[in-house]
This record gives structure tokens, C-alpha cells and sequence, in this order.
């Protein structure tokens, strides 16, 4: 399959714009740092005896102290949604590679752990030549007692301590963040997460170092020069006249002082910013939004209606106080009831009107939280009673919403051709989307919508028949057949039952049995659409994101450019 340049900078270019120069500032930073500390005067005596150990462990602290600082921000996600619905402020490029934001955070997460790596490798080496190269003349440089002193007090001081601690959580985030563990157990994946706050509390104190110490005094003490115990006629094959040799004594003896991380943006040896200045700036952007967001989700929701539908999907219906939300966005559930720690995203499939104050979400019954939040939502009828009462009350779960946030289904209604493909439960950001149709949103430029609907079982289409069945009556009475495009695929077709209803008769004739052909249906909407911006937004298997993905990037003769849009939360 051709790539088409054009179609490739449309959905590729920004990603890996902001890569290369991700890469870039990591590297300067790296190389940096690592000539700082290579020629620096003021590390010239602790070079001598840690050699490149102490160039590799300082730059690869460098590029620590940025990326700690930059795994946050991507998961400010108050702030990206701001950012995202200020369409003043930000282009429909900006806002798509906001969609990007957890890949950036999985790649600063992923650099924290390679360059941790480097990083505790090299002070390993440092431990060894702190005793192999014990200095005599200097003795305040030294951590071992006297030479070949093989000591472990690098985790009896406070720098070995917490670097210990930082690795073992560091490793338990790493393995739990893995696709296998969140998808088995979403839960572990989460604990072990939230363990990010004593990760910087530890981060803070471990920048209080000790054991590696520069010198202070170069104006009186030039690096090289002759102490009071040496003459110039030590120098071999050399000689010196009386005067050079004054000139090239020492004033005094070094003077040293223990060394703090230093991230060397500067280009003098002054030792600051420090790491603290690295990390306050975001950690503290983070804390306060995270405050933001617990104060705006502190209300609890009230439970208006609650749906059984089939599949194993429950539809929920909440009333919140001044909640508004725009088609395509989610929202995050917590439910003490269930958990008091855990919080679960689910895209809205309503959103709140003039008219209509309340919004709702559909979820499917899959692992244990889901669970346990249905029998909460929906307890099993109880057989023991000898006498049934008339009107069961129901007494729904307390249960509070944090949101809504951003997401790349909101970019639907910005292009003038839209194309939405679901697989299974992944409908639900685009059923919002039809439900701002029916209700009669305005203000968007979208004039034609491509939906497309893969199920494995006919009877998951009855989750939003309705809503189906009246878009496309509410176009066909204002004589707009063509602005939405409709085709349901169910996949297993050997349990096929028709949809036999009168009701869902707009239905059946666009159901189709079997796998969509993707390259032909993009095809013929490249040819029914020339020359255009098409969004695709997608929300489903990784089978069929991958497959639309190659196909938005592929070239085609009339000059169709697909734009690909992705939701997930996994």
C-alpha cells in the first residue's frame, strides 16, 4: 500500500514535530550537562577520580529532572480541555495533537526508566571509584574510609536511600502500566500509580546529596596548580624558571562543598536551578488541578433514570447541578459504594440541554468494578419475601462525576465530512454525536456524516436503535437524505435474527452480514468527496484502528485526505 506525503504530514507530521524536538532538547540536555561536568574547573579534581562515571550519572540526572517534570502535564486534563474548546486560541492541528498527550506522557514515562537506568549504572561505577581511586591529597573528596575501602554507604546516606526507593517504585509503576496487567486488572495498574505522589515527595528530598562535592575556591586554587608540598622540579623532562614556578603555586589548598543536582541550562557554573525548580512547576500546576477538579466533583450526582439493555450494557441517566458538556466528551465515575479510590472514564452518550438538563452514559458489564457498580445499580430481586410490596423504591448508590474532558470525538462537527466508525460498545461517543443532531445543534460546519457500526451480535444495535431510527427520520423530513450515510455490520452470522419490528425498518435494509471492506468504502467516499478533509474517528478494537489507520495514510487518486482520530482509553 502507497503512502501518500500529504495524508502522512496530515496525521503524522505534528506527532513527530513535537518528537524530534522532544529528542532533541534531551539530547542537548544530555550533552550538555555531560561537557559541563567533562571540562568544567570546578569538577576537576572529582573527575579525576570518577572519570566518565560522573559525567554519565550528572547528564543522565538532566534529562531525569525534565522529563519528571514533563510526564505531568499531559495528564492535566482540566487544562487540556480548556486549551481544546478555546478555538481561538488553538488550530484543529493544535487540538489533534493534544489527542497525542498520553503518548507523550507514556514516552516521558518510558525515558524516566531507560535513563534511571543509566543513571543508578553510573553511580554503581562512581561507588567502585570512590574506592579505587581514593585521593590522599584531597581527602574531603573521598566516601570510602581509605583505599580499596569497597563500601555500601552509598545506602546508608540519604541519596542511596532514596534512590533505592525511587527505583523500587519506579519498577512496580513500569510493570503495572503494561497493556496485560490494566487490561487484566485494571486496579493494580491504579493503586500502583497514585503511588506518583511519594515518587516526587522522595525525588524532592533525594536532590539533598552529600557525596559528591565541587570546589569552591578556583581564583586562589586554579585547578593543576602546585601545592605547598610540590616544586616544579617534580615534572619531569620540565623546567621552570622561579617566576613561572610562583606563579603556578597555590594560594590555599581546595577548598570543596557538597554538590546539588544541577541541571546546567545554565551556561556558567553557578549551581542553580536545582532540581526542586525542575519539578515545583508542574507538580504544583498538577496539585491545583487536581484540587480543581475534586472541589467541582465534590456534589454528588442524582440517579434519574437507570436502563437495562441488552449485552450486558446498563444506560445511566444523572442530574447535575450547572454540569455542561459538549458532544464527544467523558466524564470520570467514582463510586464509593464500590470504591472510594477508584475513578473509571465513560464517554457520555447525552448531553445536558436547554430543554433537557440531565446527560448519561452507557456502560458495559466487563470486570470487577463494573460489576459490582451494577448490582449497586440494579440489585437482584430478593425471593425470600413472603409478601411482595406494590412499589419497590429503588435506593441508588451515591456516586459523584469529575469532568467533562476533552476527547477527539469533539472534532467531528469541524469538518465538512466526518466518517465514525464504532466497533461494539465503542458507539458512545458517536451516539452523543447523533444525539446533538436530533436536538438541533447548530454552529458546526459539518455537512455530511459517514456512520458505520460493527457488532458481533444483532442484538447490540437495539442499545441505540431508537436513536437511529429518529436522525434518520428527523433528515428525511427536512429533505436531507444524504447528510447521514448509515451502515450497521454484525459479524457472527450464524445468529443472525432480523430486526423484525416496523419501527426499525431503516434498519434492516443497512444491515450487512460479515466485515466491512475498508479499502473499498474509502474509496467511494475519496470519490464522493474530491479533494476534501475527511475526519475519521474511530472507537473500537485495535484490529480495526490499525486497519483505518494504514488506510488514512495510504494515497488515492482523488486527492482525498483522510484524517484519523482515535479514542481510547486503555
Amino acid at each position: 500500500m502507497v503512502v501518500s506525503v500529504r495524508s502522512w504530514v496530515a496525521n503524522e507530521g505534528g506527532k513527530h514535530l513535537v518528537l524530534m524536538l522532544w529528542l532533541g532538547v534531551n539530547t542537548w540536555l544530555f550533552l550538555k550537562t555531560f561537557l559541563l561536568y567533562y571540562t568544567g574547573q570546578q569538577y576537576h579534581y572529582l573527575y579525576k577520580m570518577l572519570g566518565l562515571g560522573l559525567c554519565i550519572s550528572r547528564a543522565s540526572a538532566s534529562v531525569l529532572n525534565l522529563n519528571c517534570s514533563l510526564v505531568l502535564l499531559p495528564m492535566c486534563r482540566s487544562l487540556l480541555t480548556f486549551v481544546r474548546g478555546t478555538h481561538t486560541v488553538s488550530s484543529r492541528e493544535t487540538r489533534r495533537l493534544l489527542d497525542k498527550s498520553k503518548t507523550f506522557h507514556v514516552a516521558c514515562g518510558v525515558a524516566i526508566c531507560i535513563f534511571s537506568v543509566v543513571h543508578v549504572s553510573a553511580h554503581l561505577v562512581n561507588v567502585v571509584n570512590f574506592s579505587v581511586s581514593y585521593s590522599d591529597d584531597f581527602p574531603a573528596l573521598n566516601l570510602a574510609r581509605f583505599r580499596g575501602e569497597v563500601r555500601h554507604k552509598c545506602l546508608h546516606i540519604l541519596p542511596g536511600v532514596t534512590g533505592v526507593l525511587l527505583v523500587l517504585i519506579l519498577f512496580l509503576m513500569f510493570t503495572s502500566s503494561s497493556y496485560c496487567v490494566r487490561l487484566s486488572n485494571y486496579e493494580i495498574f491504579w493503586y500502583t500509580h497514585n503511588l506518583f505522589i511519594v515518587f516526587y515527595i522522595i525525588l524532592m528530598v533525594h536532590m539533598v546529596g552529600g557525596a559528591l562535592k565541587y570546589q569552591t575556591n578556583l581564583e586562589v586554587h586554579p585547578p593543576g596548580c602546585l601545592r605547598a608540598n610540590q616544586s616544579s622540579t617534580e615534572q619531569q623532562g620540565k623546567e621552570l624558571e622561579q617566576g613561572e614556578d610562583e606563579e603556578r603555586r597555590c594560594r590555599e589548598e581546595a577548598h570543596f562543598q557538597p554538590h546539588y543536582p544541577q541541571v546546567c541550562l545554565c551556561v556558567d557554573s553557578q549551581h542553580f536551578p536545582y532540581t526542586w525548580l525542575w519539578v515545583s512547576g508542574p507538580l504544583c500546576l498538577y496539585c491545583a488541578e487536581r484540587f480543581y477538579r475534586y472541589i467541582r466533583s465534590c456534589d454528588p450526582v442524582t440517579i434519574v433514570t437507570v436502563i437495562r439493555h441488552p449485552c450486558d450494557v446498563i444506560e445511566l441517566r444523572m442530574l447535575k447541578k450547572n454540569f455542561k458538556a459538549r458532544p464527544g466528551q467523558y466524564i470520570v465515575l467514582n463510586c464509593p459504594g464500590v470504591s472510594s479510590f477508584e475513578n473509571h472514564p465513560f464517554t457520555l452518550t447525552t448531553c445536558p440541554t436547554e430543554n433537557k438538563k440531565t446527560f448519561g452514559i452507557h456502560l458495559r458489564v466487563v470486570g470487577d468494578w463494573t460489576e459490582r457498580f451494577t448490582q449497586l445499580l440494579v440489585p437482584e430481586p430478593r425471593i425470600d419475601l413472603e409478601i411482595l410490596p406494590m412499589v419497590q423504591q429503588r435506593r441508588y448508590p451515591k456516586l459523584y462525576v469529575d469532568g467533562p474532558f476533552g476527547s477527539p470525538s469533539e472534532e467531528v462537527f469541524n469538518y465538512s465530512v466526518s466518517v465514525c466508525v464504532a466497533g461494539g460498545i465503542g458507539v458512545t461517543p458517536f451516539a452523543c454525536v447523533l444525539h446533538a443532531l436530533l436536538d438541533g445543534w447548530t454552529g458546526f460546519r459539518l455537512q455530511r456524516l459517514y456512520f458505520v457500526w460493527v457488532c458481533r451480535e444483532i442484538q447490540s444495535f437495539y442499545w441505540f436503535a431508537e436513536l437511529l431510527c429518529a436522525v434518520h427520520h428527523k433528515l428525511w423530513q427536512e429533505n436531507r437524505p444524504d447528510y447521514f450515510n448509515l451502515k450497521l455490520y454484525v459479524s457472527q452470522a450464524d445468529i443472525l435474527q432480523g430486526m423484525s419490528e416496523d419501527k426499525y425498518r431503516p434498519l434492516t435494509s443497512r444491515l450487512l452480514v460479515g466485515r466491512p471492506k475498508w479499502k473499498l468504502l474509502f474509496d467511494e467516499i475519496g470519490k464522493t468527496n474530491k479533494h476534501k478533509r475527511v475526519g475519521v474517528f474511530c472507537c473500537g478494537p485495535k484490529g480495526i484502528s490499525r486497519t483505518l489507520h494504514r488506510l488514512c495514510n495510504s494515497a488515492r487518486s482523488s486527492g482525498t485526505t483522510f484524517e484519523f482520530n482515535k479514542e481510547s482509553f486503555s
